[in-house]
C-alpha cells in the first residue's frame, strides 16, 4: 500500500509540473506569436505575458510540487535544498513535455498567421518558439548567448532561493507566485537582448522540438548556422548552480533560524 501511495504521489507531482509548465508556455510562446506574427504588442507585452505565465503556472502547480516548472530550478533545489535526486529527471521530462504540448497548441492556433508572415517557416519566426543569440538580428554570438543564459539563470535562482527561504523575508504562500512572476518580468526587461532570456531548458527545448516537427527545419541552429539548441540547456544549468550556490554562500548561512528571526535585529 505504501508503495502504491508513493507512486500515486509521484504521478500527481509529474502531472502538476506538466500542467504548470504548459500554462507558462501557452502564455509565453503565445504572446511572442502574437507580437512577431500578428503585429500586436511589443517587447513589454512579451515581458509581461511571460511573467504572467510564470505566475499562473506556479499557482497551478505550487501546492503539489512547489512549482519548479524549470529543470534549472529543480537542479538548484536538488543541489542545495534537499530535493530528492531520483525526482530530478522525471520532473525535467514532465516540464519539457508540458512545454512541448503547449508549443504545439500555439503552433496550431497561429498556423495561418505564421504561414502568411513566414511561408517558409524560417528563422524569421523561429523566435516565436525558441531563443536565438541576439534574438536572431543583433550581433551576439553563440558564446555571448551562453554567457547571457548563465547570468540570467543565476539571477533567477538567486532570487527564487531568497523568496522561498522561510528564514529570510519569504512572501506568504499565496503571494509568492506573484512576486516570482514579477522577477521574470524584470529579467525579461533587463536581460532579454542577448539571448531572449530562456533561463529554462524545458521552455526552450520543448517548443524548439515542436517547431522542428511542424516545419521549422532550421530549429536547431542559429542565424549563423551554428548548432545552438544546447546553449539554452547548458547555460541555465550552470547558472542554476552559480545562483543557488551564491545565495547559500552569501546569504543563507548568515540568517538566523526561524525561531530567532523575530527577535534578532540587524547590527548597527
Amino acid at each position: 500500500m505504501a508503495g502504491r501511495l508513493s507512486r500515486m504521489g509521484m504521478t500527481g507531482e509529474l502531472i502538476a509540473e506538466f500542467a504548470g509548465t504548459m500554462v507558462l508556455i501557452l502564455f509565453g510562446v503565445g504572446v511572442v506569436a502574437q507580437v512577431a506574427a500578428g503585429g500586436l504588442g511589443d517587447h513589454d507585452s512579451i515581458a509581461w505575458a511571460w511573467g504572467i505565465g510564470v505566475m499562473l503556472g506556479v499557482y497551478v502547480a505550487g501546492r503539489t510540487t512547489g512549482a519548479h516548472l524549470n529543470p534549472a530550478v529543480t537542479l538548484g533545489f536538488a543541489l542545495f535544498r534537499g530535493f530528492p535526486w531520483h525526482k530530478v529527471l522525471p520532473y525535467a521530462a514532465a516540464q519539457t513535455a508540458g512545454a512541448f504540448l503547449a508549443a504545439l497548441i500555439v503552433r496550431w492556433n497561429y498556423s495561418e498567421v505564421l504561414a502568411m508572415v513566414d511561408p517558409g517557416h524560417t528563422i524569421k519566426t523561429q523566435t516565436v518558439f525558441s531563443t536565438l543569440p541576439g534574438n536572431g538580428t543583433l550581433p551576439v554570438t553563440m558564446w555571448g548567448g551562453l554567457r547571457d543564459q548563465i547570468i540570467g539563470t543565476a539571477i533567477l535562482l538567486f532570487v527564487i532561493f531568497a523568496l522561498s527561504d522561510t528564514t529570510n523575508m519569504a512572501p506568504s504562500a499565496n503571494l509568492g507566485p506573484f512576486i516570482i512572476g514579477l522577477l521574470v518580468v524584470g529579467i525579461g526587461m533587463s536581460f532579454g537582448t542577448d539571448a531572449g532570456y530562456a533561463i529554462n531548458p524545458a521552455r526552450d527545448f520543448g517548443p524548439r522540438l515542436a517547431s522542428f516537427l511542424t516545419g521549422y527545419g532550421g530549429a536547431w541552429r542559429d542565424q549563423y548556422g551554428d548548432l545552438y539548441w544546447w546553449v539554452p540547456i547548458v547555460g541555465p544549468l550552470i547558472g542554476a548552480l552559480l545562483g543557488a550556490g551564491l545565495y547559500q554562500l552569501c546569504i543563507a548561512r548568515f540568517l538566523p533560524p526561524d525561531e530567532d528571526r523575530d527577535t534578532v535585529k540587524p547590527s548597527d
